[in-house]
């Protein structure tokens, strides 16, 4: 038996696996409390860039429509 099977073997079975589990539990749980803010930052950062790409795309929207206004208004003035 090469050590890939035996090892493959040994994690195979619920009850080490459950017992390695709960030997990470607290490592996880001390990881995801270091990186939570951050995990925040960015959800945080995430949102106000959609909605400031959303701002820039309406005024865009609205400059380029009043600017073929006041062109149509100019054309027809002249």
């Amino acid at each position: 038996m090469t050590l890939q099977t035996s090892w493959m073997h040994f994690f195979n079975e619920n009850e080490t696996r459950r017992e390695f589990m709960e030997l990470l539990q607290p490592i996880k749980e001390s990881i995801y409390n270091e990186i939570y803010i951050y995990l925040w930052v960015i959800c945080f950062y995430s949102i106000m860039l959609f909605i400031l790409i959303l701002a820039n795309l309406f005024m865009l929207l609205h400059i380029l429509h009043y600017g073929k206004y006041i062109h149509n208004i100019s054309g027809s003035i002249d």
